[in-house]
């Protein structure tokens, strides 16, 4: 073989239309154990990972001592037989007749099958992305993102692309990044839901999808400051409905990891019954309900305040599918948010909790749509005018209910694949300690 033989490649993902066939995969050396004289290598493309059987003397002697000498990611070309292996995972293996050595690492792997430390895996997550386990998450993160379109899509929503450059906040004033825009303030999105409200009111309903921002000094396994979020925002829609969307929305997304990623749960070794269990419609408690659960559980909270994330754990625990907690305390919620006609005190927002202490993987809400209601949540929040009358303009030209929310794709991620901390569910993870490599 030679280098230009990779063009008649198969991926390993496909052999299994190969079977009895003889064909050239090319990857790279993951691992490798000899038996005398046999040695099986293991090859990932990129698809899959394949045993590769080398057996001395039905390959040259140069074949058989290249296969003993090569190290962990040595990139290669190997030919050979795709015969029927009842104890793999795939279900076949690879019988060599060749090998070719595109480029043997001049240094030894750093990553080995021993323990490591997390900062270790983090200074050096340009290679741990080519772990089993992390070949395994970021493939579920994949399907999560296609399910993500495809659920939208199929419901006629248009995707809007927002700006990620902004001059004002959708949120908090106090995580914002900042950034000089030629001699002009601006801010990296903490949202696009602003420029979303706009597009629905054109539109009917739509979702932005991309990375957002935020500047908090969060130490959390739940926080990171770069991700990706997707935001629907639906004309004519009132709390129950956003509320309705988001439990099918979430519904759709875990069945269609159930279905499409059996084996890398597997890898994971997800517990997927806890899983099979999240479908709509989901249980539904008010906040004062959700406060009532804390005190019955021992924990003290004052009525009033924002739930943190040993609150959520213990609200969640109660049901056996993620809940959603709704009508918030209007005083930790954001301006946009639309009081309930019924209670003052109260913002006509929901949450999304996740089981098994993930916690909050949707915030929405129904948006106010009065604008001197609006006008007056922006005083009180002392958000300058200036930089909300394109948003207020929205109130004053065609008006309707509308609502809408916000998933975060770490989350849901870290949640599904059951993996404890948000920082292994994006490639390189960005967070107040973090922005290398």
């Amino acid at each position: 073989m030679e280098l230009k033989d990779f063009k008649k490649r198969i991926y390993i993902e496909d052999l299994h239309q190969q079977l009895g066939k003889e064909v050239i995969i090319a990857g790279w050396l993951y691992n490798k154990r000899s038996s005398g004289k046999i040695h099986f290598l293991l090859v990932r493309d990129g698809t899959e990972i394949i045993q590769c059987v080398v057996v001395k003397g039905q390959v040259s002697d140069e074949i058989f001592d290249v296969s003993d000498q090569i190290g962990a990611e040595t990139s290669l070309l190997v030919k050979g037989m795709v015969s029927e292996d009842k104890r793999s995972p795939l279900g076949y293996e690879l019988q060599v007749s060749d090998i070719f050595v595109i480029q043997a690492p001049s240094l030894e792997y750093p990553i080995s099958p021993k323990e490591h430390g997390i900062e270790f895996l983090m200074d050096n997550r340009h290679l741990w992305l080519r772990s089993r386990k992390q070949f395994a998450v970021l493939r579920i993160r994949h399907e999560i993102i296609s399910a993500i379109r495809d659920f939208f899509n199929e419901r006629n929503f248009v995707l809007i692309d927002t700006p990620i450059f902004t001059p004002s906040a959708a949120e908090g004033t106090s995580t914002l990044f900042a950034t000089d825009y030629f001699g002009m303030n601006a801010y990296l999105t903490q949202s696009g839901q602003l420029y979303a409200e706009a597009a629905a009111l054109a539109f009917g309903k739509v979702y932005c999808f991309g990375p957002t921002f935020r500047a908090e000094k969060s130490k959390t396994r739940r926080h990171l400051t770069e991700f990706w979020m997707v935001e629907p925002e639906v004309a004519y829609f009132d709390l129950d409905d956003d509320m309705k969307l988001a439990e099918d929305f979430v519904s759709y997304i875990v069945q269609r990891v159930l279905a499409q990623r059996k084996s890398e749960l597997e890898i994971l070794e997800r517990d997927v019954t806890k899983l099979k269990s999240v479908v709509s419609p989901f249980p539904r408690v008010s906040y004062g309900e959700a406060v009532d659960i804390l005190k019955n559980n021992g924990i003290d909270f004052e009525w009033g305040g924002d739930f943190g994330g040993s609150d959520e754990t213990v609200i969640s625990e109660q049901f056996d599918r993620p809940v959603i907690v709704h009508r918030y305390p209007a005083e930790v919620k954001a301006f946009y948010m639309k009081r309930d006609p019924e209670d003052d005190r109260l913002a006509l927002a929901m949450d999304v909790l996740a089981p098994e202490g993930y916690g909050e993987i949707i915030g929405g809400s129904q948006r106010e749509d009065d604008y001197d209601a609006l006008l007056k949540r922006i005083d009180e929040h002392q958000l300058p005018r200036e930089h909300y009358n394109w948003y207020l303009d929205l109130r004053q030209y065609g008006s309707v209910p509308h609502a809408g929310f916000g998933l975060g794709v770490e989350r849901v991620v870290a949640w599904i694949c059951g993996i404890p901390h948000i920082r292994e569910t994006i490639p390189f993870a960005r967070t107040i300690y973090r922005l290398s490599p």
